[in-house]
Parts: structure tokens; sequence; C-alpha cells
């Protein structure tokens, strides 16, 4: 788009401007078949005003007679479109305020716009407000039998303005009037949002909570209250003195703690009755989240009665979304939440405290005979106290907030985990959930999972991984394969796996204990979860992403940290090469991710070959016998990954070379005729005219490398690489 400044000069220009406004203008009155040019004329617009500072000269924009009528043009539109089309109280997915992401590219320009002549625009916005928020507040007063379509359209045209006063506060500009102005003009229309939050929840309005244009608004005042608190609430809320000053003649609320009751409160409200309505339940969550997540709003948060309330009555009696079915994903974020708050508080009392309720759903299982585990409800109760357990741990980011979960679970809660996966296993809306709890809980993230040099807590804590993982491994492989294979057995599979892995390389346990205590956990579970892997067809492995990633991701640490005592060296070869084997399809993969993680399992199983059994001085280990035998009985296995490694670089382009010639430098090590034999090979394969050339490329390849896997000849194998591969694909 070319400068105002240079349309201006332009003989024209007012001529054009006249026509674009008047075409605007009947785009917008004509908004059933213009609607998608709608965000390209605001966008022409916003460009137009925002470049008015910059302008030089006195030549005239003519913007500040056309814009006002655009912006006000724009705003009844949207207003005269509620009455003549979304009357109806049913779900319309054509409906913008349904729509997020046609409502975000109707109102992305529209701020712009507005503040350009704001004063002037924020009257114009209060007189379309002031009259719906009088029938509003009547019809709250009225019998809930009154006319359902008339009640759906003032929430409609409400819900309207309110998402535009929400876009025009997430954008705060100057252009125009000075900042004080603008935070009296910003308090003005808040005010009239704020006023409607008293309106949604009292009267008949308190008992709609399940109509479609009730959802609507309060969707909508969700979303203004996110973009006003970061305007103007926690760390910006000492710039806003007079916004504050002028809240407090309007509404009383005199400073931003006061404000945030006032949104706490809403927020708790949705809670409490938006039971059967998950997607105002979620953006209720996330804007809690975002309040919770902040330090500065953090803290306030506490100091609030309703949340302190939120806190000490968590029950699903008080928040029956707790209970729906439809919900139940939002468990978790709930308490995630939550434990966020929770834990900025020092002192195991209020964890205690705040746990009571969970503590009691817990007794309560424990003390269910077997037989009722089946029944949906100790069901639903399990899975919801998993769910819960799991957005707790996720809060958990220290080594003390850790030790109060970890002192709560273990070991008393731990049988009933135990006990639910054994006579469960059969059920995955049971074990995907306690499963995932467990992958959460078992992460050490932050270093949160750090105990003190004589506790035996990180040994005990993979006891019980253990457990489970062997309950549940050694009974899934027993059971058919139903019509959802992926739903009744890789999903709890995979999650398996990453409980494991993130066990495995955590850094809390030093498993050379088990091993020489005669303790089973550690080589029972890598037993089990091998067998898990194997009953998978590499096709399906490679087919399911999630099962992909964990499934790779847990054979990168086998390899990397467990090789010596790793029971894959005990296998017999052909399930051994059927292994590795996957990890040279991992590598052809599409995923940079998987293709590094198998190029540093290979890394791992080829350096230990070349530490161990090529430059190897003493006896061999069981377990380099083992891979001894192995690459005997298929001695052509090393070589077939070589030659892939070497064409992923020569040919493709990967986006991991580093990682790939990892690998690579540790199969060169194990054997010189293998690398000689290869390179015969690929220059075979080429041109006879470059055959010399690319003979030239392979002897530069290994210079100054010695034949070591130290760092730094690791390091210069790598920089070799990169000029190999760049002068062999040179014309």
């Amino acid at each position: 788009m070319h400068e105002l400044s240079e349309l201006l000069n332009v003989e024209f220009y007012g001529e054009w401007l006249g026509l674009v406004a008047e075409f605007t203008t009947k785009s917008l009155l004509s908004w059933q078949w213009a609607s998608n040019s709608v965000y390209y004329l605001l966008s022409l617009w916003s460009r137009l005003v925002t470049s008015v500072p910059y302008l030089k000269g006195d030549t005239p924009s003519l913007l500040d007679e056309t814009v006002p009528k655009i912006t006000e043009g724009f705003i009844t539109s949207r207003i005269n479109s509620v009455q003549a089309s979304f009357a109806d109280n049913s779900p319309d997915p054509d409906n913008p305020l349904e729509n997020a992401e046609s409502l975000q590219d109707q109102l992305e320009s529209l701020p712009y716009l507005c503040r350009f002549k704001y004063e002037s625009c924020s009257l114009f916005i209060i007189n379309i407000m002031e009259p719906l928020l009088q029938a509003y507040t009547a019809r709250s007063r009225l019998p809930a039998s009154g006319d359902a379509a008339e009640l759906s359209v003032i929430e409609g045209q409400i819900a309207w303005m309110v998402h535009i006063i929400a876009a025009i506060l997430k954008i705060r500009q100057t252009v125009g009037c000075s900042q004080d102005s603008q935070e009296l003009f910003d308090a003005e229309l808040a005010a009239r949002v704020l006023q409607l939050i008293n309106i949604t929840d009292t009267g008949v309005h308190a008992q709609r909570y399940q109509e479609i244009s009730k959802q609507r608004l309060d969707r909508a005042i969700l979303i203004f209250v996110q973009n006003f608190r970061r305007s103007y609430v926690g760390d910006q809320a000492m710039h806003a003195s007079k916004l504050y000053a002028r809240l407090s003649e309007l509404l009383g609320l005199t400073d931003h703690l006061v404000l945030l009751n006032v949104i706490v409160g809403k927020i708790a409200t949705n809670l409490k009755c938006y039971a059967e309505c998950e997607d105002v339940i979620d953006h209720t969550l996330s804007l809690f989240q975002e309040l919770a997540s902040g330090y500065m709003t953090g803290k306030l948060l506490l100091k609030l009665e309703s949340t302190k309330f939120i806190i000490a009555n968590h029950s699903r009696e008080n928040f029956p979304f707790l209970e729906e079915y439809r919900c139940v994903r939002s468990r978790t974020n709930f308490y995630y939440i939550l434990g966020c708050l929770v834990f900025m508080e020092d002192g195991p009392v209020k964890f205690r405290s705040f746990m009571e309720p969970l503590l009691q759903v817990a007794v309560n299982l424990e003390a269910s005979a077997d037989a009722a585990f089946r029944t949906d409800v100790v069901k639903y109760a399990f899975t919801g106290l998993m769910r819960d357990l799991r957005g707790i741990a996720m809060a958990t980011n220290s080594r003390r907030t850790y030790g109060l979960l970890f002192d709560w679970l273990y070991p008393s809660r731990m049988p009933l985990l135990l006990r639910a996966i054994s006579l469960l296993t059969d059920e995955p809306e049971v074990t995907t959930p306690l499963l995932k709890f467990m992958s959460e809980f078992v992460l050490n993230k932050a270093q949160r999972l750090t105990f003190d040099s004589s506790s035996p807590n990180g040994i005990l804590l993979f006891r019980e991984i253990s457990k489970l993982i062997v309950a549940y491994g050694s009974r899934i492989l027993l059971l058919p394969n139903g019509t959802n294979i992926y739903r009744s057995k890789y999903k709890g599979i995979w999650i398996s796996l990453t409980v494991l892995s993130r066990a495995l390389c955590g850094n809390y346990v030093n498993f050379g204990v088990f091993e020489l205590y005669g303790d089973r956990a550690l080589a029972d579970a890598l037993d089990i979860s091998l067998k898990m892997t194997l009953s998978i067809p590499l096709s399906d492995i490679l087919t399911f992403k999630k099962l992909s990633k964990a499934y790779y991701g847990y054979m990168e640490v086998l390899f990397n940290n467990h090789i010596t005592i790793n029971s894959v060296l005990n296998l017999d070869t052909s399930t051994f090469v059927h292994i590795v084997t996957s990890l040279e399809s991992g590598l052809k993969g599409l995923d940079t991710g998987i293709s590094t993680q198998c190029a540093s399992a290979i890394d791992s199983l080829a350096a230990f070959y070349f530490n161990n059994i090529t430059a190897g001085d003493n006896p061999p280990s069981p377990a380099a016998l083992n891979l001894a035998r192995h690459i005997g009985e298929l001695p052509s296995l090393f070589p077939q990954i070589l030659k892939s490694l070497f064409e992923i670089i020569i040919f493709e382009d990967a986006g991991n070379q580093w990682s790939l010639s990892r690998p690579i430098l540790s199969l060169i090590m194990i054997s010189e005729q293998m690398f000689s034999d290869l390179r015969a090979q690929i220059l075979a394969s080429q041109p006879l005219d470059q055959q010399q050339r690319l003979s030239q490329c392979f002897d530069k390849l290994m210079t100054d490398v010695t034949r070591s896997l130290e760092p730094k000849n690791r390091d210069r194998f790598t920089q070799n690489l990169t000029t190999f591969r760049h002068d062999f694909r040179a014309k």
C-alpha cells in the first residue's frame, strides 16, 4: 500500500476517498452478502488512520469526517444483523458471535478507527449501550416466561457491543488524544460492561445459563475482562489513576484490587452455573489461569474473599461442572490453577486443608469392594481424582511443592492406584487418566524431584512405577484386540512408555541399587515394556504419531542410559534385529525429532560396540558378548544402517545433520573395511566423470579424524561431514 503522504499528492485523492467510503458503507449495510470483505475494507481504513501522525504539510487528509462515519456504520450494521438474522436461540456456526476466527477478522482493525476520534466514538457506543442495558435490566425483573426471542436479540446486540469494547481496550494508543483523556474514555466504556456483569448474574438472567444467547454474552464478557485486565489490572494499574478515579465515580471501583474481586466473582459464578457448557467453562478457566499465572496478580488473588472461597470449597457441590462428563477435561486445568495459587503460600497445613476433599474421595474409593470398581459411580470418581491430582502435580514446580504432594500420595495412596490399574486394565477411560497422572508425577521438570542424599524416595518412587507398569503391561498383553485398537491398547502402551522414559532419565534414581540388592523392579519394568513394544507391528508404530514419539523416545533412553543392563541385548537375535531395524525406519521418517532420537540410540549402540568389542582391552562383559553374537549372526546390520545414514546426508535436506553425524562416526570407527566397502559402493553408483572428484571428497572426510570417539574428534568429523556434503552435491 502507498504511504498516505503519497496519496495526498494525487490529484483525485478526495474523489477516491469518497468512493471508497461509499463502497465501504454499502458493504457494511449489505452484511448478509459482503461479510468476507469487511476485514479488507477495515484494514484499509486502519492503515490510513495509523499513517496520519507521520503526515507533513498542510494538505488535509479528509479522514476526520470520513472515519467516524465508517466506524458508526460498522457498529450499526452489527446491531442490525442480530435483529435480522440471529434472533433464534440455537447454535449457528456462521454467527460471528460463535466463530472466534470470524469475529477476530471483523474486529482486528476496528480499534484503530475507534481511537482515531475516540471521544465521539465512545459517546456513540455509550448511546447504543445505555438503552440496551436498561432494557436488559428491566427484563431481569420480569418472570422468566417472557418473550424469549426478544431477550435473545437484546443479548446478541449487547454481546456485539461488549466484543467491540473489548477490542478497543485491547489496544492502547494515544493518537488523537492524550493518555489521560484516553483513560477517561476507556473507563466510560469499561463501566458499562462491568455494570452488565451484575445484571447477567441476577434476576431472571441468573436462571438462563443453559441458553445459547446467554452463553454468547458471557463469552463476550470474558473476552472483555481478559483484554481489560491486560491493560489496567496488575503491573499496569499504577499507571491508570485517571481510569480508576472515573470508575470510582461511576461504580465505586476504587482500585484494581476491588476490580479484581469483581472479576474473580464472575469467574466463580460461571464455574458454579455453567455445568453443561464446556466452551464457557474453558473460557472462564483460561481467564482464571491467566490471572493466577502472573506473579503480581497471583499474589493479589490470594487476598480476595472470592478466591479464598474457591480454594476452600472446590467440591462438586459448589462447582457442578466437576461432575459433568462433557467438562471432564476441564478438571485438570481447574486443579492446576488452584494448585498454582495454593503453592504460592508456604505451609503444609494449608496444603493438607486444600487436599481434604480429595482425601475423602480417595478414602471412599479405598473402602470400595473390588466388584464395585466396575460400577460407573466408582469409575467416574476414580478418574476424576486422577485428573484432579494431575492438575495439582502440574502446578508443583519446586522441590518444596513437589514434596508436599509426594508425602500426601506416598505410601498411603499408592495401593489404590495399583488396585485400580489391576482391576480395570480393560477400561481405557480409567487407565488413561491414571497413566497420564503418573506421567506428570514422575517428570523431573525444574529439578523438582530432588530428594535429600540420605532419602530413599527416588528408589521408592521407581518401585511404585515399576509395579504399575508391570501390572498394566502384563494384563494388557493378554487382552484381545478390539475394534479400536489404538484406544483399547496402543494409547495405554505409549503413555506407559512415556512414564518409564521419564523415570529412567529423571536422574533421581541410582539404578545400580536394584541389581546390587537383587531387586527386580528395574528388570521387570524393562522386560514388560519391551514385550509391549514388540506386541505392536512396526507399521502401526510408524502410523500413529503419539505412539511413534513415545516408542522412539523410550528407545533413545533405553540405549543411551541403560545399555549395560539393557534387556534388549539379552533378546534373541531376530528380536534384537527387529528393534534396531525399527530405529533405521525412524531415521528415514519425515519427523526430525524422531530421526534425532533414532540417531542418538544408534550412536549409543555403535559406541558401546566400539568401546567394548572393537577397542576393548578387558574381557568383554555379558552384554558386550551378546551384542557381538547378534552382529556375528547378521553382519550386514551395521553396514546397512551406515548406508542409510550416508544416503540421508548426501541426498536429502535433513535438518538434523549434527545428530546424524554422531552415529556415522561411531559406525566408521567399528570397521574401516565397512566404510571402505560403502565408499566403493556409493562411488560406483555415480557417473564415471564424477567418480574421481567424489573420491577426493571421501578422502577429505577423514582428514585429522583419529580413531576415537572423544568429543573433539566427533566435532572435527561433524565439520568435515558438512564440507563433504556440500562438495559431494556440488555440480
